[in-house]
């Protein structure tokens, strides 16, 4: 990639390229024509109206019935480090359950017509050389990746029971919004919060999710430290003072018992997080 952010528009019988991998990540949504797609080795069929997220460490290809249409955005690493908001990440929440999505993104009926809406408007303005052009296409993307997340964010945890009561899908969104804040996500804060004993939460827990409270959480802020890890310039401390950390030492302690190393040789096995992806 040249920039940050690419948007381009395709009318394909075939897919020239096969099992492509990319060094940024890449999402595809179709504008007309079914057919395959294929995400490292797994295929499943896609229809009009669908939006696929393809990371740098995917491989996929597509296998068209017929004549299709694409409206395909590219963004990299620095587009990443740019992505700022004042409530919740978006983008990190994309990022976050990149490994668990198998098919389209968009899970909510109700937002197909609205990101189509925006598809169009971004086809539109991709080809419009005015004053604020770029500016209006970045707005349109961003449109588009916080309805993706906000529909990502319906996926939970892959040993999640098949028909969830709504008790655990709202345990598992107050975990979300607090992961930031340790002392909010401590076992009698919890159940005090859902009205239960600490002993029943965390029975209860394990049943609808088949793995423990602590387990999760755990396993949740790794994850999104590993990405302010590869995705962002912060350092250690600004990473532990973000997450709730009392310093360095607490949160390498923590990173080491999850990953087996420090924070700062798991980020220089990955290269600089300046470094385009």
């Amino acid at each position: 990639m040249y920039q940050s952010l690419e948007i381009f528009y395709e009318k394909v019988d075939h897919c020239p390229l096969r099992e492509r991998m990319f060094n940024f990540f890449e999402m595809v949504y179709v504008i007309s024509g079914p057919g395959m797609h294929a995400v490292n080795g797994n295929r499943f069929a896609f229809f009009s109206e669908d939006l696929f997220l393809i990371t740098p460490s995917d491989t996929h290809e597509f296998d068209l019935v017929s004549t299709c249409e694409f409206m395909v955005i590219r963004f990299g690493q620095n587009y990443i480090n740019e992505y700022q908001w004042k409530s919740i990440d978006h983008l990190e929440c994309i990022l976050h359950y990149a490994s668990d999505l198998s098919g389209s993104v968009l899970i909510n009926e109700d937002e197909k017509e609205i990101v189509g809406q925006l598809i169009q408007n971004l086809r539109l303005a991709n080809s419009d050389s005015r004053m604020y052009a770029q500016d209006l296409i970045r707005h349109l993307v961003n449109a588009i990746i916080v309805i993706a997340a906000r529909n990502i964010a319906l996926l939970k945890p892959s040993g999640l029971s098949t028909n969830p009561d709504n008790r655990i899908t709202q345990i598992l969104d107050y975990i979300q919004e607090h992961i930031r804040q340790p002392d909010l996500l401590r076992i009698n804060v919890i159940a005090d919060r859902f009205g239960m004993s600490p002993t029943y939460l965390g029975s209860y827990f394990r049943r609808q999710c088949a793995d423990s409270l602590q387990q999760y959480i755990s396993s949740y802020r790794i994850r999104l430290i590993e990405h302010r890890l590869r995705f962002s310039g912060k350092r250690i401390h600004e990473i532990a003072d973000e997450f709730g950390f009392a310093d360095e030492s607490h949160i390498n302690k923590f990173f080491k018992r999850h990953k087996q190393m420090s924070l700062g040789t798991y980020r220089n096995d990955l290269g600089s997080p300046t470094k385009s992806l």
